[in-house]
């Protein structure tokens, strides 16, 4: 009797486990390669990962880097602001990038596309004809490697402390003449010019309004105090940097934008 019942109780055990619904088989992707998003191939590979850690692949027929679900991120204004503020401190491009976390590409544009609009001149308080004093002078930099040397031709005024003329350019006449006819109309006709010994000056300065002097005279103390600040504020231009242009234009434009926020800023004082 107890075989009868531990039979049927097996039986029964059998008809309910083929009664039950099998669990579907999951195919598995893990064998499917992403296709690239340009030209369609699935011959991917793994290629590291983002900033963020997220991971990258690339396709092996056209080249394309590419991220899996990629979420576009957009800059808001106060981080291009904030963005603007720092390119006015001594600090690199990757060092931007990294306080605001927006991507070293991004960034590179966005400069580029900034330092482009910039007007390359000054922008000067009105002035009367008068008894006008100005100090002139010239500190290089260099674009790449340092034996491509670019000369950056400052004029400022030695009451307001504005500047009133630049050139960037090589230490020729040339480029004398051209920081010369960047000055205002008013500060060529009335000024009194002190600049060093640099033998630029004498063939483009009118002789009967140009000094030429030396450093412990203190007539250019001003000028020399200027380089001075543009080297501490302007990493480009620190001697020993890393941080240094590889881009003329943009070289040109980071100077110039500096000048426009140095003088608006002494407007205001």
């Amino acid at each position: 009797m107890k075989t009868i019942l531990a039979a049927l109780f097996f039986l029964l055990d059998k008809s309910q486990q083929n009664q039950e619904p099998k669990p579907k088989q999951i195919a598995d992707n893990t064998d499917l390669k992403p296709s690239c998003p340009s030209c369609g191939s699935s011959h991917t590979i793994k290629n590291g990962s983002t900033h963020n850690g997220k991971p990258k692949r690339q396709c092996k027929d056209c080249g394309r880097q590419f991220v899996l679900n990629p979420h576009n991120h957009i800059v808001s204004s106060d981080v291009k602001l904030f963005i603007d503020k720092l390119l006015l401190e001594r600090i690199s491009l990757r060092g931007i990038a990294r306080v605001t976390s927006v991507s070293f590409s991004w960034l590179q544009e966005y400069v580029n596309t900034k330092f482009r609009l910039i007007p390359e001149q000054v922008k000067v308080s009105a002035k009367s004809k008068g008894k006008l004093i100005i100090e002139c002078d010239e500190m290089w930099s260099f674009v790449s490697s340092k034996k491509n040397k670019f000369y950056i031709w400052l004029a400022i005024d030695r009451d307001t402390r504005e500047i009133i003329g630049c050139y960037i350019g090589d230490r020729t006449r040339s480029s004398a003449r051209k920081l010369w006819a960047s000055l205002p109309p008013v500060y060529r006709q009335c000024a009194v010019a002190y600049t060093d010994f640099w033998q630029a000056y004498c063939h483009v300065i009118p002789k009967n309004r140009h000094k030429a002097v030396g450093k412990e005279t203190g007539q250019t103390n001003h000028i020399e105090r200027l380089n001075n600040t543009f080297r501490q504020r302007i990493s480009r231009l620190v001697r020993k940097s890393l941080s240094f242009s590889k881009n003329l234009e943009n070289h040109i434009g980071a100077i110039w934008y500096f000048i426009h926020d140095y003088n608006s800023r002494i407007a205001t004082v």
